[in-house]
C-alpha cells in the first residue's frame, strides 16, 4: 500500500504536461481529490482476489453488429461545407502546440 500523499507540486507538474493553467484553489482541490482517489485504489489493492474468476460482463447480452456495407467515402465537399474554416481541401484549426515550447 502506498503511503505517499499527492502533493500540489505533482498536481502542478501534471497540469503543466497537459497544458492546463490551475489556480491555487484548483491545485488544492485536485490535490485533495486525487489523494482520495489513490487512497481508494490502495484500499482495493488490499482485497484478496486469488480465487475470484474475472468478470468480463455481468449480462448474457451479445453485441449486435451491422452488416459491413461499402458506402461512398469521398464526400470531401460535404465535409468541408460543415467546417468553419478551410484551406486547400483541409479543415483549418488553431495551433495547439508552440514550436518554441519543449516539455
Amino acid at each position: 500500500m502506498a503511503t505517499d500523499k499527492i502533493t500540489p507540486e505533482e498536481v502542478e507538474h501534471v497540469a503543466g504536461l497537459a497544458k492546463l493553467a490551475l489556480t491555487e484553489a484548483d491545485k488544492e482541490a485536485f490535490t485533495h481529490q486525487l489523494d482520495k482517489i489513490f487512497g481508494l485504489v490502495d484500499t482495493l489493492a488490499e482485497v484478496d482476489t486469488t480465487n475470484v474468476k474475472p468478470t468480463y460482463t455481468v449480462t448474457d447480452l451479445t453485441t449486435v453488429l451491422r452488416d459491413d456495407v461499402a458506402v461512398p467515402a469521398n464526400e470531401t465537399a460535404d465535409l468541408l461545407a460543415n467546417a468553419p474554416e478551410t484551406q486547400e481541401n483541409l479543415i483549418k484549426v488553431p495551433a495547439i502546440l508552440n514550436a518554441e515550447e519543449e516539455n
